[in-house]
């Protein structure tokens, strides 16, 4: 055994002993009359707790028409209730030394608060509140789209590979409501109404549609006892069928090309892949497929010595960027992306035909065993580091459970990908990677005119 394995080896042992002790510790489940599951995890590292309000509705959930509609109603539940004025809620959670934010994905809408221990009750007493009894305000929702539209225009529409994002998902989904951006279309945001707002809201803002998660220097007896108290008395709403549409079986290579003002040119591949879905939980074992997809995508894209960085980036220098790209946990399956900017004097069917000659290097010949143990070891420290955190473990479970995936999955992540062998890695490759479920998006750059107005990249603001 060469030093520079057994040192990867080690330290894979050593991180994963160390996730053992942090990970373990027992999650409390409930669920109220009403259908609320709330989720207990204690950590008592710090007098502080994460409060966390999941909704099972996202970009995913909507159709033509409305797309944009979940994020746009995550901004009016700041807008005020019966009991309290726009502002009010984030006002309180400040004067009591928390802070609160919210997030809208393809497959969920999230709010959350982190508090000192002993406001814990303030968030439950809010959340319970406008899980109900939003009021909606039209004037409120006028100018408040407004903020949304400008979002999209700096987010997206002004950001020519965030664009390219946007048109290669909308080609390479021909069915899967994955194809709709989750700030949605600006044809739809134009046409939006308070209505739609209230039909989602009333639909998918129920306690039999949400969970509550809390993690930190808790009592779960005690978080019980107080959403028994705040949440218990809302009345459940109608029952949702949440099965997805899935996407048809794609029959040969899309391809799409976008001429748009920009710098550089870009270059997206999408194949089609598995991912940890609830169709696929099984009765024994478990589908491996998704952790091997982990494990390729760190050995391609992880890190320094990765072998896009070391290969081309640095090697061949046909890349002034290459990554690749994984979602392992959704509602349904998405895809595996690799990107890049060509190097200056390279094209874009150099930098291609440099990404398919790493692809085919995976699909033909067993990653090493070097390899295998510094990616385990960089996935495993990662998710150590990242469950250090009160607010990412109260996320990850949260995640799981809102796309119907069992949070006990939280504790097993580790040891799967610590079993997945070079020979899975290739399998999968050879599997997925072929251009019968290939979507390739290239941008054309065209000229940037120089007094076009720009919009700020990291806020509103206002343009000059």
């Amino acid at each position: 055994m060469n030093k520079s394995h057994y040192f990867l080896k080690t330290l894979a042992i050593l991180i994963a002993t160390s996730f053992s002790s942090l990970t373990f510790a027992k999650v409390h489940e409930y669920e109220l009359d009403n259908g609320l599951k709330l989720l207990v995890k204690e950590d008592h590292r710090a007098p502080v707790v994460v409060s966390q309000v999941w909704y099972k509705v996202g970009g995913s959930y909507e159709h033509d028409g409305v797309t944009g509609v979940s994020h746009a109603l995550e901004h009016m539940m700041f807008k005020g209730t019966e009991k309290y004025a726009p502002g009010e809620f984030s006002r309180i959670i400040s004067e009591n030394g928390g802070r609160d934010n919210a997030f809208t994905g393809s497959d969920y809408t999230a709010y959350f608060q982190t508090l000192e221990k002993s406001r814990l009750e303030i968030s439950f007493q809010l959340e319970s509140d406008r899980m109900r009894n939003l009021t909606l305000p039209e004037e409120e929702f006028l100018k408040e789209i407004e903020v949304v539209k400008e979002e999209r225009r700096w987010r997206t529409d002004d950001n020519p590979q965030s664009y390219l994002y946007e048109v290669a998902n909308a080609t390479a989904y021909q069915t899967s409501p994955y194809r709709f951006p989750v700030i949605g279309w600006m044809h739809d945001l134009d046409n939006m109404t308070i209505d739609d707002l209230q039909g989602w809201y009333e639909k998918y803002y129920a306690p039999n549609n949400s969970i509550v998660v809390v993690v930190g220097d808790v009592n779960p007896d005690d978080v019980y006892a107080l959403a028994k108290k705040y949440f218990g008395s809302l009345p459940k709403g109608e029952p949702i069928n949440n099965t997805p549409e899935i996407e048809v079986e794609q029959q040969g290579m899309k391809q799409v090309m976008l001429k748009r003002p920009a710098e550089l040119p870009y270059l997206m591949m999408a194949y089609k892949t598995p991912s940890e879905t609830p169709d696929k939980l099984q009765s024994e074992g478990y589908d491996i497929e998704p952790y091997a997809l982990e494990v390729l995508a760190g050995v391609l894209d992880g890190g320094s010595g990765a072998r896009f960085s070391s290969r081309l980036v640095r090697g061949s220098e046909v890349a002034a960027s290459a990554s690749a790209s994984y979602s392992m946990i959704s509602r349904m399956d998405k895809l595996f992306t690799f990107s890049g900017t060509p190097a200056q004097g390279k094209t874009i069917d150099e930098l291609e035909a440099a990404i398919r000659k790493e692809i085919e290097d995976i699909k033909t010949n067993p990653v090493t065993e070097d390899e295998l143990q510094r990616v385990k070891a960089q996935v495993i420290s990662s998710d150590v580091y990242e469950k250090d955190s009160v607010f990412y473990q109260a996320m990850i479970l949260g995640m799981l459970e809102t796309v119907g995936l069992p949070w006990q999955l939280a504790d097993t992540y580790v040891e799967r990908i610590k079993a997945v062998t070079a020979d899975q890695v290739m399998a999968v490759a050879k599997k997925y990677f072929n251009d019968d479920r290939l979507t390739i998006a290239e941008l054309d750059p065209l000229p940037i005119e120089s007094n076009r107005p720009r919009h700020p990249a990291g806020g509103m603001g206002h343009v000059h």
